[in-house]
């Protein structure tokens, strides 16, 4: 799975990008073929104003889940919720095939 990070208007600390790297690690345990994961970070001029993307390509298909928060890590945390989700349901498809 090849892992892409990506910041916006700011520079990622070490710290944040380690963060982010273990985090998406444990995605192939909800669907084995991811291929790859962009995350994109940005600052929006408002009080939640950490925004982080998340686009994960599956064979046939590619999951994007946006969110904001006002730290990095719980827009992260918010992203990955709903892609295991999202991940589950594309490989319950997938067997169904």
């Amino acid at each position: 799975m090849d892992i892409r990070i990506q910041s916006l208007k700011f520079d990622a600390d070490q710290k944040l990008i380690d963060y982010i790297e273990k985090k998406l690690e444990k995605l192939p345990r909800y669907y084995d073929e991811i291929s790859k994961v962009e995350v994109v970070m940005s600052l929006l001029p408002d009080y939640e104003n950490k925004n982080v993307k998340v686009k994960v390509d599956i064979p046939g298909n590619e999951i994007v889940v946006e969110r904001h928060s006002q730290k990095f890590e719980n827009a992260l945390v918010d992203c990955i919720d709903v892609l295991k989700d999202l991940l589950v349901k594309a490989k319950e498809k997938r067997k169904d095939i």
